[in-house]
C-alpha cells in the first residue's frame, strides 16, 4: 500500500508502482489477445524450481458499508480488495476494485492489550 498527499505530484515509489501494474495490465490484454508468453518476454526469464502455490497476507480494509455498488445495504459488513492508495490524510483509499471515502477508524480498545 502506498500513501500519497491529496494535490501533491506523484512521488517515485508511486511512479514505479504505476509503471509496474501498467506492465502488468499490458500483458494481460495481449495474453487476451492470444499472444503466447514466449513473445512477451523481453529477456531470460529466471527459472522457478520446486514451486508451489502459496498464499500471502495483502493489505486490505474492513468494516461497514454504504453505498457499495456491488454489495448493497446500510452499514454492511464487507472486506475490500488489496488497498494500493491511501490519502495520508485517510480519508480516502483505492482499492484493486474501486475509490472508498474513508469515514471513522473503528475503535481499538481491547486489541492491543
Amino acid at each position: 500500500m502506498l500513501l500519497f498527499n491529496e494535490g501533491c505530484g506523484a512521488g517515485e515509489q508511486l511512479a514505479a508502482e504505476t509503471a509496474r501494474i501498467g506492465a502488468l495490465l499490458s500483458d494481460m490484454e495481449r495474453i487476451l489477445e492470444g499472444v503466447l508468453p514466449d513473445t512477451l518476454v523481453n529477456e531470460e526469464p529466471p527459472l522457478l524450481d520446486r514451486w508451489l502455490l502459496g498464499n500471502v497476507l495483502t493489505p486490505a480494509l474492513v468494516g461497514l458499508s454504504t453505498g457499495h455498488p456491488a454489495l448493497p445495504g446500510t452499514n454492511r459488513p464487507i472486506a475490500t480488495s488489496q488497498v494500493f492508495l491511501m490519502s495520508a490524510d485517510m480519508s480516502w483509499a483505492r482499492t484493486l476494485s474501486r475509490w472508498y471515502r474513508l469515514g471513522r477508524p473503528a475503535e481499538r480498545s481491547g486489541l492491543d492489550a
